[in-house]
């Protein structure tokens, strides 16, 4: 069964860390769709390889529509976390209770939306602390995944692992 994932993104976000699970779930016969300020807007990795057009403003969405969350890395997570409604929304999906997968620097908007407290968790190098002091437990492998339902690594590198265990967790739901 097709499943929506909603991904936040915006500028400077790693580019392989949107394609990449993209691609996969895509490949899988699942929708992605973009959610930014701005639906039509076109936003560019940090490496420039890829650019990415809007499909849904953050005003026009609700945890409802979707069936999973992905947060790519880069420095897009932490821009997006300067927004409100950005953080609402991701609090609001992790009180859902439906997946949510972030890699790298993705967990930024999980710990602005206080949503990292007591979960099994990685995250990149730059920002252990900050998932510590969130209240997470953190674990440095490739990825980790709490009770089926958060999905987290550390950098592209652990690409393959992390879409591997997403997938698994969206196949099965």
């Amino acid at each position: 069964m097709s499943k929506k994932i909603a991904v936040l993104i915006t500028d400077e976000f790693e580019d392989s860390e949107f394609t990449s699970p993209a691609k996969t779930y895509q490949q899988a016969g699942h929708q992605v769709i973009t959610i930014e300020e701005q639906a039509g807007k076109i936003v560019t990795g940090k490496k420039g390889e890829a650019k990415v057009t809007i499909d849904k403003s953050i005003d026009d969405v609700s945890v409802d529509d979707f069936d999973a969350l992905l947060l790519p890395g880069g420095h897009s997570p932490d821009s997006l976390r300067g927004d409100d409604r950005f953080v609402d929304f991701t609090r609001a999906f992790v009180q859902s209770g439906k997946p949510v997968f972030a890699i790298c620097h993705g967990p930024q908007l999980l710990i602005s939306a206080d949503g990292v407290r007591g979960k099994k968790m990685t995250t990149v190098k730059a920002i252990v602390v900050d998932l510590k002091n969130a209240g997470a437990d953190f674990f440095d492998k490739e990825v980790v995944v709490d009770n089926d339902i958060l999905v987290t690594s550390r950098t592209p590198d652990d690409l393959p692992a992390f879409n591997r265990e997403s997938l698994r967790i969206l196949n099965k739901k």
